[in-house]
């Protein structure tokens, strides 16, 4: 079934303490060559959307842990990239997030989370460490001392809550998560599904809806 995607943009939604966001972040250019769209931006908490739906991170999980950063770096592999990665993981992302959020425009927002998730995933840098991410602002052109200081600022504080609550509502659960009007694509891995989706390609909704309505034959205790 095909019917060509239109869009004014594809919304890309990250925390900077996953990996998978990291390399999904260094694809941008590429999404934007080969769908003609532009990518924009947006921070979000991932822990607040675990909690919503009761779960917890992957990096929580001890063999899970070892897998995924395995995993990482076969992708870091494949896609040519360099993978130092941060001091520590999982990580406390609130500085970076709240730097993103109090930027208004989408071009520079863009640019400062790009160069924080190359800092600290490719660079291994420590971007909770204010220094860091005052260094990384500055060479992005912002005023660095405004930045960190709009970190405390209540209303940034609100925002990235805001805007973590509205992805939840967008049905959201993990990140990356690209999303096209209504269709979300979860993980660096379903670039390749986005791609093909912008160019056309639909499932069949009807069996989906079907398959959907089945009742679950078990229930797991929690």
């Amino acid at each position: 079934m095909n019917q060509q995607a239109t869009a004014d943009y594809i919304e890309f939604y990250f925390d900077p303490i996953s990996p998978y966001a990291w390399l999904a972040s260094t694809r941008l250019e590429e999404i934007e060559q080969k769908t003609g769209v532009g990518v924009i931006v947006k921070p979000i908490l991932f822990a607040g959307l675990l909690k919503a739906h009761g779960n917890i991170g992957p990096a929580e999980i001890a063999a899970k842990r070892v897998y995924t950063f395995r995993d990482v770096m076969r992708r870091a592999n494949a896609l040519g990239q360099t993978l130092e990665s941060v001091p520590n993981h999982p990580f406390n992302p609130l500085l970076a997030l709240r730097v993103c959020t109090a930027i208004k425009d989408d071009a520079k927002r863009r640019e400062v989370a790009l160069a924080l998730f190359h800092a600290g995933w490719s660079l291994g840098a420590d971007i909770t460490d204010e220094a860091t991410v005052h260094s990384v602002v500055l060479d992005c052109g912002l005023d660095a001392d405004q930045a960190i200081a709009s970190t405390s600022d209540p209303a940034v504080k609100q925002a990235l809550i805001d805007n973590t609550n509205a992805a939840i509502e967008l049905g959201l659960f993990g990140v990356p998560t690209f999303r096209v009007g209504n269709e979300i694509f979860w993980g660096e891995d379903r670039i390749s599904e986005l791609l093909n989706y912008m160019h056309g390609e639909r499932i069949d909704e009807a069996k989906l809806q079907n398959i959907l309505a089945r009742e679950a034959a078990t229930h797991r205790r929690r």
